[in-house]
């Protein structure tokens, strides 16, 4: 097979596994939206590489915190029995985000006790990827930003700030990205 299709097969495969096949989540079906950036949550996992130093063992959990927001329930359930490589995924609900947490992906989604801002900055050069839900005009973003576009639950990714915390994001997940770069 030439390696253009391969590539092509690898994309599609990647997106139907994320779930862009699945329906729209229209902004007026909030129990949908909250499904799907859940699924992408859980699902983001396999298309990132931490550094080694980030597991204190080869099977230990891949930690998916969760700071504010709706998702934690949902994420739950998402997450439930999944794995990625030999580390389950374990999911744990925050009231704040601090360095050295040990969280390897991080929804910051603004508590009563930590904004969205403060958030991210404790976590800023860790190997924690953190995922907001943020308007355009927001001074900072998640490593991954999630969108709204025509209905549909998007992503934006800063590939550098995920490079600063020593993260690998696959070229698969990056095609998928409406926005690739700095912010």
């Amino acid at each position: 097979m030439p390696a253009a299709r391969r590539g092509r097969g690898t994309w599609v495969l990647a997106a139907l596994w994320l779930g862009l096949a699945a329906a729209p989540a229209p902004a007026q079906d909030n129990s949908l939206e909250l499904a799907v950036k859940a699924t992408y949550l859980v699902r983001f996992a396999a298309f990132v590489e931490w550094p080694q130093a980030a597991f204190e063992s080869p099977t230990s959990p891949l930690n998916l915190c969760i700071a504010g927001g709706a998702l934690g329930p949902v994420v739950e359930q998402a997450a439930s029995g999944q794995a990625v490589g030999q580390h389950p995924i374990a999911v744990r609900l925050i009231a704040a985000a601090a360095h050295g947490a040990g969280c390897h992906i991080l929804f910051a989604g603004g508590t009563s006790q930590q904004s969205v801002d403060t958030a991210l900055i404790a976590v800023r050069r860790e190997p924690v990827l953190t995922v907001t839900d943020l308007p355009a005009a927001a001074a900072l973003k998640g490593v991954i930003n999630f969108v709204m576009q025509a209905g549909h639950v998007r992503f934006e990714i800063d590939e550098r700030e995920a490079a600063a915390g020593g993260l690998r994001i696959s070229s698969q997940l990056l095609a998928l990205a409406v926005n690739i770069g700095a912010r």
